[in-house]
């Protein structure tokens, strides 16, 4: 039922994605000890929807968030924050507008 070692793959169809989510928060669950209903009262969920996310992986991001703050896992949406990439173009760009050296001053010019 619960695989440990899942690793998500291309190869899995949605439908095998969202159910290994569902596996994964229901191990959450479970490794907190806590059970549906009381994870409902945590979560503001009903407990049947938490049977049905667990079993199907169905339900909506809202949902998914509010779990994993009542599970006290929310650190794990880090993970799909993917920093922004600047191509080298732009950066060469952006040190060619860059003043190298200070342009001379009246004063610093001999009379």
């Amino acid at each position: 039922m619960f695989k440990e070692n899942i690793k998500f793959n291309y190869s899995m169809s949605d439908k095998a994605v969202l159910q290994n989510l569902g596996q994964q928060l229901k191990q959450m669950r479970l490794n907190k000890n806590i059970t549906q209903a009381k994870l409902g009262e945590l979560s503001g969920l009903s407990r049947i929807t938490i049977s049905e996310i667990e079993n199907t992986g169905i339900g909506t991001i809202s949902s998914f968030v509010k779990l994993l703050r009542a599970l006290e896992k929310l650190e794990l949406l880090n993970y799909f924050i993917e920093a922004a990439q600047v191509s080298p173009l732009q950066i060469a760009k952006l040190y060619g507008e860059k003043r190298i050296r200070a342009s001379r001053t009246n004063i610093d010019k001999p009379k």
